[in-house]
């Protein structure tokens, strides 16, 4: 999960402005975590409490009203309406990570990211995209190779990711949906050496950079086994208590294998959340 946050942290200064080389400091003055970290947290949140996500997400969203959140999620969470609003918006993937990491089977994370995803994305592009975000991280954590990890999503979600950043980066923009988010995402990390070049190439494809890097980066600190020491640190250093021992109780505790469906109570598709 780490590794998603840090990954938003850095893109954060990247948002808008198109970025399209990987050679820029990682952090800087202005690197600030965003509303991908704080759904990301809620999540992990919820798992560990056991309480609704959809409650969590509201608490989180009035705690950090200014995080930079999309307008159909900014309406759902400032309203008392509960119902899922038919999203396929890449916030689906951008904080789906501590399912990949709290459940033991690929099975339960499928079913889990699909459960938590429609508590507000319920179109079926939102939930392949957090499926797909899910399963891929779960595939790089339990020993799957890059070869192994893509030749499952391609087969599951029918994402197509034969190409390469080097491909795509002179015409790929901004994109906040899900399609045009998560296959980037996957081939920034299938193209990468480590976890940081993982981060730089997403940031580089100058798209969504937060998200891009957000995504990239959960599935990239899964593959390596870790976030580098010193870029944990810094991102750690950048959240604020509350965020920071969420994030440090989840690690430990996911990785004691506490996992399961007991983690939370999964609302039914179409409830509501």
């Amino acid at each position: 999960m780490l590794g998603a946050i840090a990954g938003d942290i850095i893109g954060s200064v990247h948002e808008f402005i198109g970025t399209k080389t990987k050679d820029f400091p990682l952090f800087t003055p202005r690197s600030v975590f965003t509303d991908d970290t704080v759904l990301t947290v809620a999540l992990a949140d919820a798992l560990l409490s056991g309480r609704d996500y959809g409650a969590v997400m509201k608490e989180y969203y009035r705690r950090y009203p200014g995080a930079g959140y999309g307008g159909m999620f900014h309406r759902w969470a400032s309203s008392a309406e509960s119902a899922p609003y038919h999203s396929f918006g890449n916030g689906a993937a951008m904080r789906i990570s501590p399912v990949a990491q709290w459940y033991g089977s690929l099975d339960d994370v499928l079913a889990a990211a699909q459960a938590f995803t429609a508590v507000t994305h319920d179109h079926p592009e939102g939930i392949k995209g957090a499926q797909a975000a899910a399963a891929a991280q779960f595939l790089a954590r339990t020993g799957s190779s890059k070869d192994e990890i893509r030749d499952y999503v391609q087969r599951t979600f029918g994402y197509d990711l034969s190409f390469t950043c080097d491909e795509i980066r002179p015409t790929y923009h901004f994109d906040v949906t899900c399609q045009g988010t998560v296959p980037q995402a996957l081939v920034a990390f299938f193209d990468s050496t480590d976890y940081e070049d993982a981060v730089r190439n997403a940031i580089s494809l100058g798209g969504d950079a937060d998200t891009l890097a957000c995504i990239t980066g959960g599935v990239a600190e899964a593959f390596h086994g870790g976030v580098p020491d010193s870029i944990r640190a810094r991102a750690l250093e950048l959240l604020d208590s509350h965020l920071r021992g969420t994030v440090e109780e989840f690690a430990i505790r996911a990785s004691k294998g506490e996992a399961g469906w007991q983690g939370s109570p999964i609302t039914p598709v179409g409830k509501g959340g």
